[in-house]
């Protein structure tokens, strides 16, 4: 089978997961190695990941130096107003975390980038953060923030990265907040996560038409990328459902002679997600793939539709009710976070 590339994700802890479940070899080899220290943890109903990457480690799973940090409340919905805050809590929380090393006064000046197509919705939480955020600064007159949107380089025909250059050298900021949309690798992460990290970032590049990058070394200087993940490869979704099917399937049958099943007076279904499941009891029926891991059946679907010119990226029907709730939080969590930090 010929091997494939799977990094097509802005998010840092599942380019650990890919190293994680490829071989148990792989996953000793990370838990040893130096140049990648993770840490993951619950704070009431959200999941922190913690990512501090070295140079050595960059090279190891392909991501920049730096440090990482992703927000994740799985069980969010969009009327779910009590997980909400509690997200909106932990990134008002990090946000000021990663910055503990930067010292801003009321002269300062935080240069806030809203990257994206505003007239494509999945692409919109940057220009969306910045409308959100013209709005509150014009009642609290908040004078540290300057915001810009620049576009895409397909609608100004220019670099995004020149742009920004140019603004950062005109008006000098102590800091730059890129705001950006990503791609993930996992259906379960669309619109329920947040990523900050102080590597800067490549527009675009979860979804292939990676951009130039925005980044200290580029601009002189700290730039930190805040990205939420609004979409995900149509594969990724075959690869889960097919995923789930064969656990569910191959739950029920080792559960059918159980005494737990014979006590079952409806159909009987289970979140076996997380759950270590035989997949050999369902291989007479599927075949010798079925026993394959979940990333090699991901591969195979890949390889498939790589021979049709089409490729598919899948975004949530809510994306413009997720799109405003998202600008919303991280506008409302920006100005209470430069606020108690010139104050």
């Amino acid at each position: 089978m010929q091997e494939i590339n799977w990094n097509r994700t802005d998010l840092i802890d599942e380019t650990e997961e890919v190293v994680q479940h490829q071989t148990r070899q792989q996953k000793e080899q990370l838990d040893d190695s130096e140049g990648v220290r993770f840490e993951e943890f619950n704070e009431k109903r959200v999941k922190v990941t913690k990512v501090t990457v070295n140079s050595e480690g960059a090279e190891e799973i392909g991501k920049k130096e730096g440090q990482y940090i992703t927000l994740t409340v799985p069980t969010l919905n969009i009327d779910d107003h009590d997980r909400i805050e509690q997200l909106a809590e932990s990134f008002l929380k990090y946000i000021d975390e990663i910055h503990k090393d930067i010292e801003l006064t009321k002269d300062s000046k935080v240069l806030v980038i809203g990257l994206g197509n505003k007239t494509i919705t999945p692409d919109a939480i940057g220009p969306f953060t910045i409308d959100a955020m013209q709005a509150r600064q014009l009642e609290n007159h908040v004078e540290q923030f300057v915001l810009y949107a620049p576009g895409v380089t397909g609608q100004t025909g220019f670099e995004t990265s020149d742009f920004v250059h140019a603004l950062t050298e005109k008006i000098q900021p102590d800091l730059v907040l890129a705001i950006d949309a990503l791609a993930t690798r996992g259906t379960s992460r669309l619109c329920k996560t947040i990523q900050i990290t102080n590597t800067g970032i490549h527009p675009g590049s979860g979804v292939g038409n990676q951009r130039a990058e925005i980044s200290k070394e580029v601009l002189g200087v700290p730039v930190t990328a805040i990205g939420v993940p609004t979409v995900v490869d149509a594969t990724v979704i075959i690869a889960d459902a097919v995923d789930k099917v064969f656990r569910s399937i191959a739950k029920k049958i080792q559960e059918k002679d159980k005494p737990s099943g014979k006590l079952a007076v409806t159909a009987w279904t289970s979140d076996t997600s997380e759950e270590d499941v035989d997949f050999n009891v369902i291989r007479p029926i599927f075949g010798e793939w079925s026993t394959w891991s979940k990333a090699e059946r991901r591969q195979l679907f890949e390889e498939v539709l790589l021979s049709n010119s089409q490729r598919l990226i899948v975004t949530p029907k809510e994306v413009d009710i997720w799109m405003t709730k998202y600008s919303t939080l991280i506008s409302n969590c920006l100005f209470r976070w430069i606020e108690e930090k010139v104050n």
